[in-house]
């Protein structure tokens, strides 16, 4: 089912669609692997709002779970802390409307041969963040850790070249939910793309020395020009992350499907691509990528070698896709035109300091006593999900408090909503 433009009284004008400019340097610089568009930008905001009016209707792919958003101009103009949407990663083209961001798309090969194709979402040095216009993260520093971050070279042609890790684009992603009402746990599930034992998006550069960088893979083993098949969007998903809607080296760009979640009540869009856990990569259609498991996952948000901040993601949330409290998995499985389970992330980019892209996820539950009293309700707030669990209203899917159970997604954030 295809989401529904909100009727609204406001006008509706055109948005044009912004062209990437690809910054062009001598082969000889290393730092040209580096490039950015000319000018990232939000390419379809969708409806605009009626003349000086606060707020406007939101964009198709987040509605019926959001109807209105902030109009700009708007406070994160001035102050990105402020009310208002702000583009977290400066080198994605955002498409409000679809819910898709294109980005720079890096070539790179293995250390035997075998092409390889990634994306930059983010890294831990700030310097280095500002000047690629991805995220950064200073927790990403502590990912160093057994396999959780992959050996790499810049090459002086301004390819990357890895040791290790690879991944298998061909299973198919299957989900059969189980039957009604009990929908979560699926029957059936098995991810569309699984990591080897050495495969970690995390990368450390052994000539570049001091910043872990996220480097999903979304192709590999794969030809320019198989994938410059797909640059209209037909593609194949055997060969590619299932995340991708069009893929095109001889532009540079990849197109990749966002995610609707929200931190601290705002609605924010972010990318999935890795979990270390089958089900988790599953129900999130990204990468299986074991390694990702030798990451610290239990320590507090900023204690030192924590690389990890904390989701939550609700089982048993309401559902119905009219309805305005829907959440969770359940949801997920079940609501035909859903946005996915509307998960819970802690501090991102503007809001915090302790962002990080990899999640240690908290699985929680509505309790029955809750379900029974009607307390049961869309929670967009972690300090709320932590006050409700305070409360003994909501829990661990494992018991007891809220807490991390071992399960790591990887989820860079691009834009934030409000």
């Amino acid at each position: 089912m295809t989401p529904q433009t909100p009727p609204s009284p406001f006008p509706r004008h055109a948005a044009a669609a912004g062209s990437l400019i690809l910054a062009a340097g001598a082969a000889a610089m290393v730092l040209a692997a580096w490039s950015l568009p000319a000018r990232a930008e939000v390419t379809v905001r969708g409806q605009e709002g009626f003349p000086l009016h606060e707020a406007r209707p939101a964009p198709a792919s987040i509605f019926p779970d959001e109807h209105i958003i902030v109009a700009q101009p708007s406070p994160s103009e001035v102050n990105p802390s402020f009310l208002g949407p702000v583009l977290l990663m400066k080198s994605a083209h955002v498409d409000l409307e679809a819910g898709t961001m294109t980005i720079p798309l890096r070539r790179g090969q293995m250390a035997s041969g075998e092409p390889v194709w990634s994306i930059l979402t983010d890294v831990s040095d700030e310097n280095l963040a500002n000047l690629h216009g991805v995220n950064y993260s200073a927790k990403m520093a502590y990912g160093v850790t057994g396999n959780g971050a992959r050996d790499a070279t810049i090459e002086q042609d301004s390819t990357f070249t890895f040791q290790a890790g690879t991944v298998d684009f061909s299973p198919e992603h299957v989900v059969v939910p189980g039957d009604a009402p009990n929908f979560f746990p699926p029957k059936e599930a098995a991810p569309g793309a699984v990591g080897d034992a050495a495969y970690s998006p995390l990368v450390e550069f052994d000539n570049a020395k001091n910043a872990v960088f996220n480097m999903p893979m979304v192709a590999y083993n794969v030809t320019e020009d198989e994938l410059n098949a797909m640059c209209d969007g037909a593609v194949d998903h055997s060969k590619v992350h299932d995340k991708v809607v069009a893929i095109c080296p001889r532009d540079g760009t990849v197109t990749l499907a966002m995610t609707l979640g929200y931190t601290f009540g705002k609605p924010i869009f972010y990318l999935s691509t890795e979990a270390n856990d089958p089900l988790i990569a599953t129900l999130e259609g990204v990468i299986h990528a074991p390694a990702l498991s030798d990451l610290p996952f239990a320590l507090e948000d900023a204690a030192p070698g924590e690389a990890a901040e904390r989701i939550y993601v609700f089982a048993n949330g309401p559902t119905g896709i009219d309805n305005p409290f829907r959440q969770g998995v359940t949801s997920a499985l079940s609501d035909a035109g859903s946005h996915g389970p509307l998960n819970v992330l802690g501090g991102i980019p503007t809001i915090n300091l302790d962002y990080s892209p990899i999640w240690r996820l908290f699985p929680v539950v509505w309790t029955e006593a809750a379900i029974a009293a009607g307390y049961r309700t869309k929670l967009t707030n972690a300090i709320d999900i932590e006050n409700a669990g305070a409360k003994g209203i909501v829990e661990s899917l494992a018991g007891g408090p809220p807490r991390a159970v071992g399960f790591l997604v990887n989820c860079p954030v691009v834009y934030r909503i409000n």
